[in-house]
């Protein structure tokens, strides 16, 4: 059993940063590519950024240049460093990641259970 939990969400004025992280825990053997998406109310789902193994990243245009993701793959942690915020970045934040558990041998893709950004204008 893997589990990812996010955790940095919460409410700041436009222009302010918030720091995102993601923790894999439980039977976690490998971590993969890591991505944060965000869904806003009445919005689709959308992929943010995201970073794999070897640490190529790819962003969203509209977070290029504010937004950081970044991994430790010794504690198994994503991290999106957010800064400049703006309210259209309001959304509700997931993490995902490929995962290969104990006992597997293909990793799967894991979310989590979401953590709420609100950017004040």
């Amino acid at each position: 059993q893997v589990q990812l939990v996010e955790s940095g969400g919460g409410l700041v004025q436009a222009g302010g940063s918030l720091d995102l992280s993601c923790a894999a825990s439980g039977s976690v053997v490998r971590v993969y590519t890591m991505a944060w998406y965000r869904q806003a109310p009445g919005q689709q789902r959308e992929l943010v950024a995201q970073i794999t193994r070897g640490l190529v990243t790819d962003y969203q245009d509209s977070v290029k240049g504010r937004f950081t993701i970044s991994r430790d793959d010794v504690m198994n942690i994503g991290y999106l460093f957010m800064n400049s915020l703006k309210p259209e970045d309001t959304a509700l934040y997931y993490c995902t990641a490929d995962v290969q558990a104990i006992g597997q041998e293909r990793s799967q893709a894991y979310w989590g259970q979401g953590t709420q950004v609100t950017v004040s204008s």
